[in-house]
């Protein structure tokens, strides 16, 4: 539940600032008759992200081994990557989001109604369907249910807190914010990388090169409401193969280098933009 908790959290409260700062961009130029159209377009990319949730859970649930262990594989390497891509976007993108979109906002409200409501589906959608596949993913290391309850809760939140920052009663401070989840979501997607790799593992398309490396199933079972925890949240395995360690390492040092790259580069352009 607390994956997909932290996950709509996240989503939602990205959401909600896309939100407000598309309607405060149609106050901004003077088309109140533009704000309708605004919550139209953003209502419909979460009725289509929720749809796509539904079709992509409902496939993996159908699905018998081995078509159902590659799927998950596949889905769970396609979340993490989503879910790195995201981390790497925010870091780069948080402070030219609000300039971008009151820009796109400027230029559509010469289209009419049609491309304002073009411009708030995709800018909501975004964050819909990249939740939708983490959701997914998430249910297959946790229940349906956990995860359908955990992410009606991150999504309330969300609700509350946009609500909130748009009211000015209370002052989140996003930046704070997007660091602490995004560390949380670096363990989560590890996790799911990692599983991903296990999955292809089980249907033979990788080696299992030593199995188990080691074996904590006594001291730490997955089935335990702890290991249950560690394994939703960061992809624990008490008895993992040397192929899924190799994947989990890898994954920290890629991630690792590809951060200290970013930031590297953004220091390098800089003082450029200040010139």
């Amino acid at each position: 539940m607390l994956p997909s908790y932290l996950l709509s959290l996240r989503e939602g409260i990205e959401a909600a600032l896309i939100v407000g700062i598309l309607l405060g961009a149609v106050r901004q130029i003077k088309r109140p008759e533009l704000v309708s159209t605004v919550w139209l377009g953003a209502l419909s990319a979460g009725i289509i992200s929720i749809l796509t949730a539904v079709i992509l859970t409902s496939l993996g649930l159908e699905m018998k081994d081995p078509g159902e262990a590659i799927f998950e594989g596949f889905t769970m390497l396609i979340a993490a990557g989503l879910l790195t891509w995201m981390i790497f976007w925010m870091s780069k993108q948080a402070r030219s989001l609000k300039s971008s979109l009151e820009a796109e906002v400027h230029r559509a409200s010469q289209f009419g109604k049609r491309a304002i409501f073009f411009v708030a589906l995709i800018a909501v959608l975004r964050e819909g369907i990249e939740l939708a596949l983490f959701l997914t993913a998430s249910a297959f290391v946790s229940t349906s249910l956990q995860t359908l309850i955990g992410a009606f809760l991150g999504l309330g939140t969300a609700i509350l807190l946009g609500w909130s920052i748009f009211a000015s009663t209370v002052r989140l401070d996003l930046r704070r914010f997007f660091q602490i989840t995004g560390v949380m979501l670096v363990l989560f997607a590890a996790g799911l990388f990692a599983h991903g790799v296990h999955e292809f593992v089980e249907v033979g398309w990788l080696p299992a090169l030593v199995e188990p490396v080691w074996d904590l199933s006594h001291v730490l079972s997955d089935s335990s409401l702890f290991g249950q925890l560690l394994a939703a949240l960061f992809g624990y395995n008490p008895a993992p193969t040397l192929t899924e360690l190799i994947a989990y390492v890898a994954y920290f040092v890629a991630i690792g280098l590809g951060l200290q790259w970013s930031s590297l580069k953004s220091r390098k352009e800089a003082p450029q933009a200040v010139a």
